[in-house]
């Protein structure tokens, strides 16, 4: 029970949502290529208050933190004096054009240097990625279980005030980012940045002329990124907006689409679509012809460096500066510089994504929690169901005040419905009496007991409900009914489901009790998943009943099974109907009649009937107005 029907419809969406066209809370992080650079990315709201927080998360591995550094920096090591030795090796093979003779044992000798040196390497990497894996995924493993508490903790308004998409964005793939930037994007970042560092060291060794001519090409390289990144940018925004519109378009059509049919909106929901199809077309095209250039540009740019160096290289080996392997070796430098710069120009992006990630994630878990258990709860062994509101008061939101001032006592064993228009409050009141809210003022008892000084559990546990909107899992029939009572016996399930009418449905299904449900139990219909929760609440045997208009969405015959098993399941119990047909609670031993928030009239049915105020106008509308038959019975 959410209470939406007394605050209207549950948000459509939200700013945290996912967006379309990326994962849930994943920003446009951008992967290899040439749109990568100018791709919209996610940015958080307060950078280093969150990477210092996620940090901390890091701390505990410290040790292992440690290991993968140095193994990245000894692998990068390796790899990056590879191109030097390889170039003596040419320098070698060449001594003939100089008059020489080739040393053979000096070539092998380089070669399996070489050869240990990759091999050595590639076990640093290979170190420094299971250790970065077990840290990552313990990191992932801590953050997931902090939120899975959290969530379990947080109060009923948290989930009414937001889309479930949202909630899942922040609690699966918002991780997910998070997971995926510890295993990967951190290693990388870090051997870019020892890849950079090491390869100018080694170019300066060789030539510090060539180096220079080399760093001059990167202000022309920036140049050229900033100004495609600012022109594509307008472009890759308008096309993810089209592409919400998009997103939007086709799931209202494919959700809705019996409503299209029956009206006839066929072609002009696809006019619609045609329309922002063309328009994502012509924005997509841009934005990826766009940032499409850098990377033919940047290698342009490069090739010009490549060139510079050649002619300077040439220059000097004719002067015998340096050797002409030095050439071949400062060439594979070049190339191994710039593209650490590109990964980490990616890098850059990815981190600003997940550290908006894990903003969205540490948001979650910074939410006001439920008011804190009683350090000694009561206990109340054998519940009874007397149940007493003193002078309730409550508003979902601080200055609009939904119950002003209630005041209800129901004695052991009664039925007590609950009448009224839509926004009076009557899920309210039921939100309350679990405690999915807290009370702004008074209290509310059950058996005498405060129910703030009740565990959760407890009190919840004393309830059975039986919603108009039916709840089944993905499983079998058996399981569903056996979910009210972990320790229940085939033969409690068979008669609980004998006690709903169930028993003989089921035994008709090709599977009987071992019938599989599908996700929304479309396999069975709306009044056989009725009787299941009625089976699941007998089970359970609770002291309280809660029941909402059972029978509103069934034929006629249905219906009377299910009132037959609403009776038999009431019997002896407090139960409290959530009544919109006036018709099925006229046997109730007391209506509450609310507006407003407030209880405005209470009494029998022939008590209210008499009184002939609003009940009676509510009860002569649906009825007496209409010529119908005043039918039907207790839920």
């Amino acid at each position: 029970m959410s209470g939406n029907d007394e605050r209207g419809a549950r948000p459509h969406g939200s700013a945290g949502a996912a967006g379309p066209g990326r994962g849930p809370g994943r920003g446009f992080g951008p992967g290899p290529g040439p749109g990568s650079m100018s791709m919209p990315v996610q940015k958080a709201k307060d950078f280093k208050g969150t990477l210092r927080r996620l940090i901390g998360y890091l701390r505990p591995h410290r040790l292992q933190l440690g290991a993968v550094f140095l193994t990245a920096i000894l692998s990068t090591v390796f790899m990056i004096v590879s191109p030097k030795i390889l170039g003596n090796a040419t320098t070698e093979l060449f001594k003939p054009v100089m008059g020489g003779t080739i040393d053979f044992d000096y070539i092998l000798d380089i070669l399996k240097l070489l050869v240990f040196l990759y091999l050595v390497s590639a076990l640093f990497g290979f170190v420094q990625q299971y250790l970065m894996a077990g840290v990552a995924q313990k990191t992932v493993y801590r953050l997931r279980e902090q939120v899975s508490a959290k969530l379990s903790r947080l109060p009923l308004k948290y989930f009414d005030g937001r889309s479930n998409g949202e909630i899942l964005s922040r609690a699966v793939n918002d991780v997910d980012n998070i997971s995926n930037t510890l295993q990967q994007s951190l290693t990388q970042l870090i051997t870019s940045l020892v890849t950079v560092v090491g390869v100018i060291v080694m170019m300066l060794t060789i030539s510090p002329l060539m180096t220079l001519i080399l760093l001059l090409t990167l202000p022309l390289s920036v140049v050229v990124i900033r100004a495609i990144a600012g022109r594509s940018q307008r472009y890759f925004k308008e096309q993810q907006k089209t592409l919400g519109e998009l997103n939007g378009h086709v799931e209202e059509m494919y959700t809705g689409h019996r409503i299209i049919k029956a009206f006839g909106r066929e072609r002009r929901s696809i006019e619609t679509f045609g329309g922002i199809n063309a328009e994502l077309y012509e924005a997509g095209w841009r934005a990826q012809f766009i940032s499409g250039i850098i990377m033919p540009l940047m290698t342009l740019i490069n090739n010009l460096g490549y060139v510079l160096v050649c002619i300077v290289g040439g220059i000097l080996v004719t002067r015998s500066a340096i050797n002409i392997g030095d050439i071949q070796a400062f060439i594979q430098y070049a190339r191994q510089f710039s593209q650490p710069l590109t990964q980490m120009a990616t890098i850059a992006n990815i981190i600003q994504s997940t550290i908006a990630s894990a903003e969205r994630v540490f948001e979650l878990l910074d939410e006001q929690e439920e008011v804190p258990e009683a350090e000694r709860p009561a206990i109340l062994a054998a519940p009874r169901g007397d149940v007493r509101f003193e002078h309730v008061r409550f508003g979902y939101a601080p200055d609009t005040p939904v119950i002003g001032d209630m005041s209800i006592e129901v004695k052991a064993g009664q039925t007590i419905a609950i009448v009224g228009p839509t926004g009076a409050g009557k899920t309210t009141l039921i939100n309350l009496l679990m405690r999915f809210y807290e009370l702004d003022g008074g209290r509310i008892t059950i058996d005498g007991a405060d129910i703030t000084s009740l565990q959760r559990g407890a009190l919840r546990g004393m309830f059975g409900m039986v919603l108009q909107d039916t709840w089944l899992f993905n499983g079998t029939i058996r399981d569903n009914i056996a979910y009210g009572r972990a320790d229940a016996t085939e033969a409690d399930i068979v008669q609980a489901a004998k006690a709903a009418f169930a028993d003989h449905f089921i035994r008709t299904l090709p599977g009987g009790y071992d019938t599989v449900l599908n996700e929304e139990a479309s396999n069975i219909s709306q009044g056989q998943k009725q009787l299941l929760t009625i089976a699941r609440a007998i089970l359970a045997n609770p002291a309280i009943l809660i029941l909402d208009e059972a029978t509103s969405s069934v034929d006629t015959r249905t219906e009377v099974n299910i009132q037959h098993a609403m009776n038999a399941l009431m019997q002896g119990r407090t139960s409290f109907v959530i009544a919109h047909r006036l018709s099925t609670i006229r046997g109730a031993d007391l209506i509450l009649v609310m507006n407003k928030g407030d209880v405005i009239e209470k009494g029998t049915h022939a008590e209210l009937l008499e009184q002939d105020g609003f009940y009676a106008e509510l009860y002569n509308s649906q009825f007496a107005s209409r010529g119908m038959p005043e039918t039907g019975q207790v839920v």
